[in-house]
């Protein structure tokens, strides 16, 4: 198992690198330099950004920043084949100084924005052009696209995907500690989770997991484990319209559905069959 920090691998001596993830996506909690760019030409699923859960759909767009943790889980039960394009990129990738040139001074806050991460949900008719251009086209062709790409970012309305960024690097065993409790929570988010077991899982006492996760991510464990849920709930009550609300309650986590609706509307600031009205 990979740790944070994760390194992209370069086949070649380039400043931008072009990667294509077919089937199920790398669904490992991890950070690495480069800033990411991903556009999901097909598949539906969870990303976790930082303290921060959201889905995805095919033809969303998401900037990553550089050591933004960060995880794509594919959603298995969809019968859509999952297929992202990404570029990655320093901003010293081509050259120290490159994005401080005067040339570049209209995509400061475009950088800027990449800190926090920021999502673009509705990409425009040129920005899905420019992606599905890239896979046949020549590395010079890549970088000239990658930087009509980032003028378009600029002038486009943008979410932004993280509230709260950990300002240290994770160091390899912070990091595998940190991989351990995001992977054990999205694949058992459902089911009961207890502070003595998802402790155990970390190999520390209860009350150092708390603060462990706390500084990390802003938020207490059990903060984040009730928005996975909710953002499954929201999945769910979109998708199956048929399906009886305390059926999806059941199935994000929940044996309660009072307790259920309650925690939908602390995070939604709504009720769910509000949520599935509205939506």
């Amino acid at each position: 198992m990979k740790a944070l920090p994760f390194k992209i691998p370069k086949p070649k001596n380039l400043g931008l690198i072009y990667q294509e993830d077919k089937g199920i996506f790398y669904d490992k909690f991890h950070q690495h330099e480069e800033i990411q760019i991903s556009y999901i030409v097909s598949g539906k699923g969870t990303l976790v950004v930082g303290d921060t859960i959201h889905q995805y759909y095919t033809n969303d767009l998401f900037i990553i920043g550089s050591n933004l943790p960060h995880l794509f889980k594919s959603d298995l039960e969809t019968s859509e084949n999952s297929f992202m394009i990404s570029l990655f990129f320093t901003e010293q990738s081509f050259g120290q100084d490159f994005f401080a040139l005067d040339d570049f001074k209209s995509l400061e806050n475009v950088l800027k924005k990449t800190v926090n991460g920021f999502k673009i949900g509705t990409p425009n008719t040129v920005i899905s052009q420019h992606f599905h251009a890239l896979k046949n086209s020549s590395d010079l062709e890549r970088f000239i696209i990658f930087l009509k790409l980032l003028q378009e970012f600029n002038n486009i309305n943008t979410e932004s995907l993280s509230k709260f960024i950990y300002p240290k690097k994770y160091t390899e065993n912070h990091g595998r500690r940190m991989q351990i409790i995001m992977n054990y929570t999205m694949n058992n988010f459902n089911s009961e989770i207890d502070l003595n077991s998802i402790a155990e899982k970390a190999n520390m006492t209860k009350n150092a997991f708390c603060n462990y996760f706390k500084k990390r991510t802003n938020k207490t464990y059990f903060t984040f484990l009730n928005e996975l849920r909710v953002e499954n709930a929201c999945k769910l009550l979109l998708e199956n319209k048929e399906t009886a609300i305390n059926e999806i309650a059941y199935q994000s986590g929940y044996s309660s559905l009072s307790n259920f609706n309650r925690k939908f509307l602390a995070v939604k600031k709504m009720t769910p069959s509000q949520y599935r009205k509205n939506h």
